[in-house]
């Protein structure tokens, strides 16, 4: 029995259970079929040669093999995602399907974490939706998005800013659609991914769930512990940017960054960039610039003492609130 998901403003059919996806309220169709463990009948592996190599990752997993592979296949279309533990999807981003299969050993949460992070990302930045490297987070029926280069600690900022009773409204992934002159930040799924050596006063990582049987990484539940998840698309109205942690006694602190360098860093932190091609890049410059013009975007400078995360979530809403008055 098929499942219907909503995630990043997608309304995704499954042909089996996805954890932790929100189930559709919409009865409109379907963006994206995806069907777990199965690949389709035309599909043979060892045409594979014949493709065209894509992308190929600088980085290596334990298996010594990068950590992703990407080949553009002579079926028009469709491009073959392999990760470094063997899991693989075959990908039709504009056509709005996803076949996928897990190695022996491997899991379900093993592949849904691929899914629901990158491999959606592909789809979504294919259709041209411009989406940044962020965590999102809902102040007062607004958003803003916390971004920074990797290891920042953006999602470890956002579960602190969760603790504090604040909604978060997609975490990886911000996804951003512009109606009425506003950017809508479209919500994600009911999770904060943390790894378990970014401990913080407010939450110990390693008593949090695994996010997957063979990975460290661990997971904060948005539905429980009073913590919450907001499910409605709302505005973003300000953008920071997590600077290098500084052990300077005024840190953190908050700083403007002039709207000449906005568009620069906006493009910097956009999500899997790297996979663009120049035309698809080219065609989100003047989104990102308006962005950049129309928003305030801000460098955040984080106390290197993890003991200073919640004076960095205090020093972030005072400087908001003093950017909506």
């Amino acid at each position: 029995m098929s499942r219907e998901y909503s995630v990043y403003g997608l309304h995704v059919q499954t042909d089996a259970p996805i954890p932790a996806l929100l189930p559709s309220v919409h009865t409109n169709s379907v963006d994206v079929r995806v069907w777990l463990n199965r690949m389709p009948s035309w599909w043979n592996s060892e045409s594979s040669a014949t493709d065209a190599l894509f992308y190929r990752s600088p980085f290596v997993g334990q298996t010594g093999r990068p950590t992703l592979t990407v080949w553009e296949l002579e079926k028009g279309g469709w491009y073959h995602l392999l990760y470094s533990d063997d899991v693989e999807f075959l990908v039709n981003p504009r056509g709005g399907e996803i076949w996928s299969r897990w190695p022996p050993g491997a899991t379900l949460e093993d592949l849904t974490t691929y899914l629901v992070g990158p491999v959606l990302g592909f789809v979504l930045r294919f259709r041209g939706v411009c989406c940044l490297h962020a965590s999102a987070i809902s102040i007062g029926h607004q958003v803003i998005a916390i971004t920074g280069p990797p290891h920042a600690g953006k999602s470890t900022t956002a579960a602190a800013f969760a603790k504090l009773g604040y909604p978060i409204v997609a975490d990886d992934i911000v996804a951003l659609s512009e109606s009425d002159h506003q950017f809508l930040v479209r919500p994600g799924y009911p999770r904060l991914c943390l790894w378990p050596d970014l401990e913080t006063p407010l939450y110990s990582a390693q008593s949090l769930p695994q996010l997957t049987p063979g990975w460290n990484k661990r997971y904060l539940d948005l539905t429980s512990d009073g913590h919450r998840f907001q499910p409605q698309s709302q505005p973003l109205s300000a953008v920071y940017l997590l600077d290098e942690r500084q052990e300077a006694g005024d840190c953190p602190k908050v700083e403007p960054i002039p709207a000449s360098s906005a568009l620069v860093k906006l493009a910097a932190n956009t999500y899997m960039n790297y996979l663009l091609d120049p035309g698809l890049r080219a065609r989100e410059f003047p989104f990102l610039s308006r962005m950049a013009s129309g928003l305030p975007v801000r460098r955040v400078i984080p106390h290197a003492d993890p003991a200073n995360l919640p004076k960095l979530c205090e020093t972030i809403l005072e400087d908001y609130k003093l950017l909506r008055l």
